[in-house]
């Protein structure tokens, strides 16, 4: 099985937020529904969210590389 490990983004209520937004994470469709991004959370495809949410994309990232490390530590000391 291969692990993912990605920067998601959500709305206010932690939901996945899939719609086209602006850079300032408003809806670029203001009849989608969707209420906005708000926060970008760090999601591994084995243990679910792993850090907490960012408002931030970029300060996402290092979680990202963090945890990618710690599962090539676990596989090379298998």
């Amino acid at each position: 099985m291969r692990i993912t490990i990605r920067v998601e983004p959500r709305h206010a209520d932690n939901s996945t937020c899939e719609h086209a937004v602006k850079p300032s994470g408003k809806p670029r469709d203001p009849a989608s529904g969707c209420p906005g991004r708000t926060q970008f959370a760090v999601v591994c495809s084995e243990h679910g969210d792993i850090a907490q949410p960012h408002h931030v994309k970029q300060l996402a990232e290092p979680a990202v590389t963090k945890h990618r490390q710690e599962h090539r530590a676990a596989l090379t000391a298998r």
